[in-house]
């Protein structure tokens, strides 16, 4: 694969996204190809999937429904986005990865990390980011 697959991660509010754009906007002006994407949600599984994870339920998903559902966007954009996108030769970024569902489903939810860890890696195989920045910036309400 010629391409570079990078993420961002970091707390809500805290410009992944708004950083990931001025990223790809500098790398288009140096004649790259990028490709931004996001978990949840970079694919139109990914959509519906989002929608039911950020959804106000009448009844909470539990947290192993909560994980299985991220894993599944996950599985869909590797191989559906960021596989291609990679093959391409393209500089693929996204809002959000792995790191998320480790501080989310493991570290917020109490799932075990090493079952995270095996979980990730039966979903992603090969396709681990390059590179993460995370942004660790206080939010004001």
């Amino acid at each position: 694969m010629a391409g570079f697959f990078l993420t961002f991660e970091g707390v809500e509010g805290g410009g992944k996204t708004t950083q990931a754009t001025l990223l790809a906007e500098a790398l288009q002006a140096q004649g790259r190809d990028v490709l931004i994407t996001r978990e949840p949600g970079g694919t139109a599984v990914g959509q519906v999937l989002r929608q039911i994870l950020l959804e106000p339920a009448a009844t909470p998903l539990a947290s192993e429904a909560e994980l299985l559902l991220m894993l599944a966007d996950r599985a869909q954009h590797v191989h559906e986005v960021i596989l291609p996108g990679l093959r391409a030769d393209k500089v693929v970024i996204s809002d959000r990865f792995l790191d998320s569902t480790t501080a989310y489903q493991g570290h917020g939810r109490g799932i075990r990390l090493d079952l995270l860890a095996t979980l990730n890696a039966f979903v992603c195989g090969a396709c681990m980011p390059a590179l993460t920045l995370i942004l660790d910036v206080p939010v004001t309400a």
